[in-house]
Order: structure tokens, then C-alpha cells, then sequence
């Protein structure tokens, strides 16, 4: 397989700059997940990478390897889109079997290795099917194997689950990583949905209007957002953010919202001005000794816990709380957040500051 590095990758279309140096390296073996919303330059990244895409500046490495300048086909990638692209008039072992057959794999190697895929993807008994009447998961499948009989460097999947319903994408999602720990293949993914990309990934980068916002393992963009837009984009629900004005200084461990000090993890950053606290709805806990007051304007009820909405003086936050606590619309609470769990963002860009606990976790762009 492949270790996959991108160096000040750019890409313009005219005066549109839809890739701004984006830099960043996968391991070999490793489920790379490329995240993001719309428009936000995660395909033009996967299809430079592909060879689909010229690079308007920046290098592209396969296994120490300058590629960006070469042809997908001399690339020795497999190449998984949205829409399967299967050939209708060809039945399933056909599909899967065309790429060896155009490189003049002979027959008899053609036939077992089609047969390997077969079983690996549990395919077998629709071998002989014409692929027209395959239900969306079937088409899916043959489409990984026909990227997987050609046993590439490394895989591009572009959205492959996004045509599927809600319930057989997520079945698709674990077979799909399955696949994947059994080939140890090196596996770049496309994908918007941040719970896809959570289930997923070894390694996440989250991509917004053309920049890497963060790099990392799922566990340290999720308790760590290097950016405001990552802590936005990451959960559900969301990170909350309370606006004040204020300032932390180097070594800082507190905030104010107004009269209430509530305790932060030590900062190696100072900052001052417009700030926002943010914290995750789970760390949010209800206290009857808290001096920072909030109304309940809504309690959503979702079986083993429940999203309670508040109002407060510094913006509207969520609380993930357990079903079994009692409480009613229009109740005031006080509030209380698990201080190590809490993030400090300012600037422009919305940047977290850098804490004790965080401090060699983030990349920040």
C-alpha cells in the first residue's frame, strides 16, 4: 500500500482559489477522511490527488513519489465516485473483472481474481447478475471491487455511500471499514457527514472555503476544535458558545461571564476583546448552587437522554442531560461546565487558544 503526503497543495479555477495550500500526510494503512460542507475543496483535493486534477501549485508524494504532475493511470490508485459508474450492459464478474481485462490480465487470473473480490465482499451469489437490477448496496459493493481487484497503492472514494438511504448507509459505513482492516489498504474517503467521518476514520482533515482547519485523530478534533467552524461542525448537537467581552492573560484559569467566574484549563495563549467560551452540550450540568442563571425554552426527548435548549445572557446553549432528571419548559437553572472540558476561541477566524490540556494537540492553519 501507500504513504500519501501533500505539500502546499493549491488549486485556482480563474480568480477562484478552491484549494489554498493545504498540507498534510497519511500513513500507510491509514482511513483518511477528508471532511467538510459543500464547496468547501474536498474533492478538488481528492481529484488532485486522483490525477483527475492538476495541481495549480504544490506536490503530491505516493510512497516518497513527486505524482502531480502524472496521469491517474500512472498513479496505481483505485478511484470509487458517488454514482457507482458501473457498465449496464456488463453482468457483475464483468464489471468487477474490466480493469484487468484492459490491462491483459489473462483469463484464468482474471476469473480467480474476481472470485477473491467476490468473497471478500460477500458478493458471490450475484456473480452472473446484469447489474441493472441490483439494489444500491449491491452496485455499491461491485464498484469496491472493482477498485479492489486491481490491488492499488491506495483507494479515492468520492461520497460512495452518499446515494444510499439514512439505515443502509450506516450498515454500508461498518462493512465498509471492515473491508478496509482486512486488505490494510490505504483509503482516502470523501464524505460531509461528520458521523460518517467520526465512525470511520483513523485520521480526520476538516476542510472549510479551501483550507485545512484541523488534522488529526477524531477523538482530538472533537474534544480539542482548532477552529470555531471545527467545534461548529463537529457533533450533535454542536459545541455551544457563549460571547463576552473580556480578556485571559498567559497562565490565565478563569473567565467571567458576567458576575459568575467559571474555572478554564491554564492557557499558554493570552487574548482579549470579543471571546467565546465554548463547551460540548454533554458538559454542560445543571446546578441549583450556580449563580449563572439560564430559562429552559425547549426539552427535546430522544429515549436514554434528553436536549434541553436555555436561554442565557450570552447566547442560547444546548444540555445533553439523562431522561430520568425532571425538567420543564419556562424552569430557570443554574449552570455549571466541567472546566477541563471547556475551550477559549478569539480572534477573526474564531482560533482556539492553546491550554494546558490541549497544548500538542492542535494544528492550527
Amino acid at each position: 500500500m501507500a504513504q500519501i503526503r501533500i505539500q502546499n497543495l493549491r488549486k485556482e479555477f480563474g480568480a477562484f482559489t478552491a484549494v489554498q495550500s493545504s498540507s498534510f500526510t497519511i500513513e500507510d494503512g491509514e482511513f483518511f477522511m477528508l471532511l467538510g460542507p459543500s464547496g468547501c475543496g474536498k474533492t478538488t483535493t481528492l481529484r488532485m490527488m486522483a490525477g483527475l486534477e492538476l495541481p495549480t501549485s504544490g506536490e503530491i508524494f505516493i510512497n516518497g513519489e513527486e505524482v502531480g504532475m502524472k496521469r491517474a493511470s500512472q498513479r496505481d490508485i483505485a478511484f470509487v465516485f458517488q454514482m457507482f459508474a458501473l457498465y449496464p450492459h456488463m453482468n457483475v464478474r464483468r464489471n468487477i473483472g474490466y480493469p484487468l481485462v484492459s490491462q491483459g490480465v489473462p483469463a484464468a487470473d482474471v476469473r480467480k481474481r474476481v472470485d477473491e473480490v467476490a468473497r471478500t465482499l460477500r458478493i458471490e451469489s450475484i456473480l452472473d447478475k446484469p447489474v441493472g437490477g441490483l439494489s444500491g448496496g449491491d452496485r455499491q459493493r461491485v464498484a469496491l471491487g472493482r477498485a479492489i481487484v486491481r490491488r492499488p497503492k491506495a483507494f479515492f472514494m468520492d461520497e460512495p455511500l452518499g446515494a444510499l438511504d439514512a439505515e443502509f448507509r450506516e450498515h454500508m459505513a461498518e462493512e465498509l471499514r471492515a473491508l478496509h482492516d482486512r486488505i490494510g489498504a490505504t483509503t482516502v474517503y470523501v464524505t460531509h457527514d461528520q458521523l460518517e467521518a467520526m465512525q470511520m476514520g483513523d485520521k480526520i482533515a476538516v476542510m472549510n472555503h479551501g483550507v485545512v482547519e484541523q488534522f488529526g485523530l477524531p477523538q482530538q478534533i472533537y474534544d480539542w476544535p482548532a477552529t470555531r467552524f471545527v467545534a461548529d461542525f463537529i457533533g450533535s448537537p454542536p459545541m455551544n458558545f457563549l460571547e463576552f467581552e473580556g480578556m485571559i492573560g498567559t497562565g490565565g484559569d478563569h473567565v467571567m461571564l458576567g458576575d459568575t467566574r467559571f474555572a478554564v484549563p491554564v492557557q499558554r495563549e493570552g487574548a482579549e476583546g470579543r471571546l467565546t467560551l465554548g463547551v460540548r452540550p454533554e458538559h454542560v450540568r445543571f446546578s441549583d448552587s450556580s449563580t449563572y442563571r439560564a430559562k429552559v425554552i425547549a426539552v427535546e426527548y430522544l429515549g436514554t437522554t434528553q436536549i434541553v435548549t436555555l436561554t442565557t445572557a450570552n447566547g442560547t446553549i444546548k444540555a445533553r442531560i439523562s431522561s430520568a432528571d425532571r425538567v420543564l419548559s419556562d424552569e430557570t437553572v443554574g449552570l455549571e461546565f466541567n472546566p477541563r472540558t471547556l475551550t477559549i476561541f478569539a480572534g477573526d477566524r474564531g482560533q482556539a487558544l492553546v491550554s494546558e490540556v490541549n497544548e500538542g494537540v492542535l494544528r492550527r492553519g
